[in-house]
């Protein structure tokens, strides 16, 4: 019996370890959560800040290009004296510094994996740490690495980056430049995506956002001149709202991941709780079970 009960007993203590570890590992997912619930409104409100300046960068662009039909520019060279396969093709792959983010880094890495598995000619740079180990441990070469990026995307950031960048397609060294993140379509639905930067077409200026009317302008010294000094900030802000958006799709990836380790952690509670219970209510009846063994016991010795 008392071998029974010592079994019973420790049986229960596991079960209250077990819990408190439990009740640890729910404090610190939904801390996360919290945390990362207070990042998303923080980068969507800059984002929302700054907005309106790039927007306006885009469509002083989209001005310049409808006043001068005729104009070329190096920002717009589509590099046709090239071969398609002899052309160097650069790609900024957008990850997060950390996991716990779900299936966020995975499906951002293999859209990455694809589109350089698609040319021989390739240049890759990386945002974020988990894609730098990512392709460190298969041997694929980092041509650069953009570091404290990922979990900070400032202006300053995202203008270093588009100096890079720039300054590569200027000297040729990269005939396109391609940046691949995650874009988030609903709150509920994030999906990889791949973004041209250059060379620039003339398309995608057409119908820029709050677009107003605007008369005839001279452009000085020249709308080449102007075109040189606008497409660099317009770079910068394209890249900025890139990196807030992949931020904002790995905090809600986050978050989501949080909320469901946080609610089986719950129910793991809950489990664990009724085993708890069930032990100690069979500690409670093995225990009776000994007083009444033990008063029937003595009642037979005092009768013989």
């Amino acid at each position: 019996m008392a071998d029974c009960m010592g079994d019973l007993m420790a049986g229960m203590k596991e079960i209250r370890d077990r819990i408190a570890s439990v009740e640890e590992i729910m404090k610190i997912t939904n801390a996360m959560y919290l945390i990362s619930s207070s990042n998303l409104r923080k980068a969507k409100k800059n984002l929302e800040n700054t907005a309106p300046y790039f927007e306006k960068l885009q469509s002083t662009i989209h001005h310049i290009l409808s006043q001068t039909p005729e104009m070329e520019h190096k920002y717009f060279d589509q590099r046709e004296e090239k071969k398609p396969e002899d052309k160097m093709i650069g790609y900024i792959v957008v990850t997060a510094d950390k996991g716990l983010a779900g299936a966020y880094n995975h499906n951002v890495l293999k859209l990455a994996e694809q589109e350089l598995a698609k040319h021989k000619n390739t240049c890759l740079f990386v945002v974020g740490q988990i894609g730098r180990l990512y392709f460190s441990r298969r041997n694929v070469t980092i041509d650069g690495e953009f570091l404290y990026t990922a979990q900070n995307p400032t202006l300053y950031r995202a203008r270093s980056m588009a100096e890079t960048i720039i300054d590569l397609y200027e000297r040729k060294y990269l005939d396109e430049v391609y940046v691949i993140y995650t874009k988030m379509i609903t709150s509920m639905k994030m999906e990889p995506e791949i973004l041209k930067l250059f060379p620039l077409e003339r398309e995608n200026f057409s119908n820029p956002k709050k677009l107003q009317t605007h008369n005839i302008a001279t452009f000085r010294p020249s709308p080449e001149k102007v075109m040189d000094h606008l497409v660099p900030n317009y770079m910068k802000g394209l890249l900025y709202g890139v990196l807030i958006e992949a931020f904002s799709c790995e905090q809600n990836s986050r978050m989501t991941a949080m909320s469901s380790a946080t609610d089986a952690a719950k129910d793991s509670i809950r489990q664990l709780s009724l085993q708890y219970n069930r032990a100690r209510q069979a500690a409670i009846t093995q225990e009776i079970t000994e007083i009444v063994g033990g008063a029937n016991a003595q009642k037979s010795q005092q009768n013989s």
